[in-house]
């Protein structure tokens, strides 16, 4: 998979011991914390959320606080929903659009 980063884009340095929650990326498991954003988990598994629509390039998130609306991610079920105000659940399942997944 091209460019992505072992360890993510974020690094957890502190409440490493709230609870599990098991996640899908693009197919792929993941365990974040509980209380974590969407967009917390992306980025600690050093994933964007999704291609840029107008040219080459991923997405991430522009302002980190909802104003932006930049950071919409699509789910597997069909809905989508904003990735730095949404917290994870358990089962939840993403779809980021990148073709190195």
């Amino acid at each position: 998979m091209k460019n992505r980063s072992k360890y993510g884009q974020f690094s957890r340095v502190s409440e490493r011991n709230r609870p599990k929650i098991k996640i899908l990326i693009d197919g792929t498991p993941f365990e974040a914390l509980a209380g974590d954003t969407v967009l917390t988990a992306l980025m600690l598994a050093g994933r964007n959320l999704r291609k840029f629509e107008f040219g080459l390039g991923s997405r991430g998130g522009f302002c980190l606080m909802g104003a932006c609306q930049d950071c919409w991610v699509k789910m597997e079920n069909g809905g989508s929903l904003r990735a730095c105000t949404s917290y994870v659940e358990e089962g939840l399942s993403l779809i980021t659009n990148n073709e190195e997944s």
